[in-house]
């Protein structure tokens, strides 16, 4: 069974009761559910970690034992080159997903350090991007369904 970490990066425990006109009402545990229900159904286990704390981010990824990862950055997608070197040096595969789509919002948003290494970005879908991107996992790992 092909193994996904959903990394949450800072700001993303608030999701539900932070801005929510930009990021939705569901909850972060919300979302996590039904990430999990939808993860069951297409064959895929999934774990989830999120912190506010861009050192936290790093370990998760350094313990590798997944094959690939979803991953929502935060406010760290336009900031931290360390998170992008750990994303390089784990050398496993992700997604990133962004709740609203930062290329339409304030230019210091327009900088990402994710982009160009994951192998697929998926932006501006709210919680719904987390289904799409275990739908393409899926897809590109030939997960077997029955």
């Amino acid at each position: 069974m092909i193994r996904v970490l959903v990394l949450q990066g800072p700001n993303l425990n608030l999701v539900g009761t932070r801005e929510p006109e930009i990021y939705g009402y569901e909850t972060l545990d919300e979302i996590h559910a039904a990430i999990a229900t939808h993860a069951a159904g297409l064959g895929l286990a999934v774990d989830f970690f999120q912190s506010n704390h861009e050192g936290a981010l790093i370990d998760r990824l350094h313990r590798r034992d997944f094959e690939v990862a979803i991953v929502n950055a935060g406010g760290l997608t336009h900031t931290s080159i360390s998170l992008r070197d750990a994303l390089l040096a784990i050398q496993r595969p992700f997604i990133e997903v962004h709740l609203s789509d930062p290329s339409r919002r304030e230019p210091f948003r327009h900088v990402n350090y994710l982009h160009d290494i994951a192998f697929e970005s998926i932006a501006g879908q709210g919680a719904r991007g987390y289904h799409l991107a275990l739908e393409s996992i899926a897809r590109r790992f030939g997960v077997d369904r029955g």
